[in-house]
C-alpha cells in the first residue's frame, strides 16, 4: 500500500487502525464464537452406555438450553432497554452534562493553570472546593518520596492547602492537576469497567507524556498540551461511567422484580447478564470525541484554548488540515495508540508504518519518543 497520504483526508485503513486501540480497551481479548451451543457428540457417546443415563443426561441438557436460551433472551432485552435510555440521555448535551459530574470549576482550573502569570492565591480557592484535588495533593506532598525534597528540619504532615501548593510549586500544579483530574473523571465502582479503566488510565498517561515530549521538542506549550492530551479522555471516560451506572440500576431493578416474583430462573437469567461492551464501544466511537469539547462548551468554555483545540481535533478532515498544536496532539495520540497495541500483540509492522507515515512522525520524533519511561512517569 502506498504511503503518498500522509497528511491527506484520513483514509480508511488509519481509522480501522485507530479504532483497534479502542476496541481492545473496551471489548478486551477475542473471544471464540462457541456457536449455538448445541449437544455435544462426546456427550451422546457417554449417555448411550446406559439408557437411563441417556434419558437423564439428555433431560439435564435440555434444561441447560432452555435456561441459555431464557438468558440470551433476557440478555437482549436489557441491552436494548439500556441502549435506548442511552440514546435518549446522548441526544441531551444538558442532559449529559448534568449526568457527567464534570463541574465548571474543574474546566476553570485547568484553564487558570495555563496563564502565563499563575497566582497560587487565585486558584487556591478552586482548588479548596475540590476535595479530592486537596486530598490528593496533600497526599502527595506527604509522600516519602517527596518528603525527601524538603529540608530536613521540615519533615512534618502538612495539612494547610496553602503550604501544599507552595511545596508543589506553579510548574508541578501545571502537569499534576490535569493528572489528577483525568483520574478522577474515570468511572470508578463498577466491577465490570476494572480492567477497561485500568487501560484507558495507561493509555493516557502515555498518551500525555508523548504529547509533553513533542511538545518541548517542538518548543510548544508542554503543559497546555499535556492538559488538553489527557481531556481527550473525558467523552469516554463520562461514557463508560454513564453506561455502567444506568446498566447496573437497569440490572438491579429487574433483578429485584423477579425476586419479588420468586422467579428463580428469571432471576438468574438476569444476574449472569454481563455488561454490554459492544453496545458501549459503538457509542464511543460515534460520541467521543464530540464530547471532549461538547461538555466544556456546555459549561461556559467554548472560546478556552483548550477547548478550540480539542473541537479542532475532532472535526479536522485530515492531518494536514491541523494547526500546530493539535498536530503534536494527534502525533501523541498515534504513538500511545501503536504503543499500547504493540504491547498487546494487536498491530503489524505494516500497520505501525502507515499510522506513522499518514501522522509524519520524523525520525528525530520517534527517537525522542521512544527514549521516554512510560512504565513509571516522573510528574515532578
Amino acid at each position: 500500500m502506498a504511503l503518498s497520504v500522509a497528511g491527506g483526508v484520513k483514509p480508511g485503513s488509519v481509522i480501522e487502525i485507530e479504532q483497534r486501540l479502542y476496541q481492545q480497551l473496551i471489548l478486551g481479548k477475542q473471544r471464540i464464537d462457541s456457536g449455538g451451543d448445541k449437544l455435544e457428540p462426546e456427550l451422546e457417546a457417554v449417555a448411550f452406555k446406559l439408557e437411563v443415563e441417556r434419558e437423564a443426561t439428555l433431560e439435564r441438557l435440555a434444561r441447560q438450553q432452555q435456561a441459555k436460551a431464557l438468558y440470551q433472551k433476557v440478555s437482549a432485552q436489557l441491552i436494548e432497554t439500556l441502549a435506548a435510555e442511552l440514546g435518549n440521555r446522548l441526544a441531551s448535551i444538558e442532559e449529559v452534562a448534568r449526568l457527567a459530574g464534570i463541574t465548571d470549576k474543574q474546566i476553570l482550573l485547568l484553564e487558570l493553570l495555563l496563564h502565563p502569570r499563575l497566582d497560587l492565591a487565585r486558584i487556591r480557592p478552586v482548588v479548596a472546593e475540590q476535595s479530592w484535588l486537596v486530598r490528593d495533593l496533600s497526599s502527595l506532598v506527604n509522600s516519602p518520596s517527596f518528603r525527601a525534597r524538603r529540608p530536613q528540619n521540615l519533615d512534618v504532615q502538612l495539612t494547610d492547602l496553602k503550604l501544599v501548593l507552595s511545596y508543589i510549586g506553579v510548574e508541578n500544579l501545571r502537569i499534576l492537576v490535569p493528572y489528577y483530574s483525568c483520574r478522577y473523571w474515570l468511572p470508578t465502582g463498577h466491577a465490570s469497567l476494572l480492567w477497561t479503566v485500568r487501560k484507558l488510565w495507561r493509555f493516557s498517561q502515555v498518551q500525555g507524556i508523548a504529547a509533553r515530549t513533542l511538545a518541548k521538542l517542538h518548543d510548544l506549550d508542554a503543559p497546555m498540551l499535556h492538559a488538553v492530551s489527557l481531556m481527550q479522555q473525558l467523552g469516554i471516560s463520562v461514557l463508560l461511567s454513564m453506561s455502567a451506572k444506568l446498566f447496573e440500576q437497569l440490572r438491579g431493578s429487574w433483578l429485584r422484580e423477579a425476586s419479588r416474583d420468586r422467579d428463580k430462573a428469571l432471576y438468574d437469567a438476569i444476574a449472569l447478564c454481563d455488561f454490554p461492551a459492544a453496545l458501549v464501544y459503538s457509542l464511543v466511537k460515534q460520541h467521543a470525541l464530540s464530547l471532549n469539547w461538547q461538555l466544556p462548551t456546555q459549561l461556559g468554555f467554548a472560546d478556552a484554548a483548550m477547548v478550540t483545540l480539542l473541537k479542532e481535533r475532532d472535526t479536522a478532515l485530515g492531518f494536514s488540515q491541523l494547526s500546530a498544536n493539535a498536530a503534536v496532539l494527534a502525533k501523541a495520540d498515534c504513538f500511545a495508540k501503536c504503543f499500547l497495541l504493540e504491547e498487546m500483540r494487536q498491530l503489524e509492522f505494516r500497520d505501525r508504518r502507515i499510522m506513522m507515515a499518514y501522522h509524519e512522525l520524523t525520525e528525530q520524533e520517534l527517537i525522542r519518543l521512544k527514549g521516554q519511561n512510560y512504565r513509571k512517569p516522573e510528574l515532578l
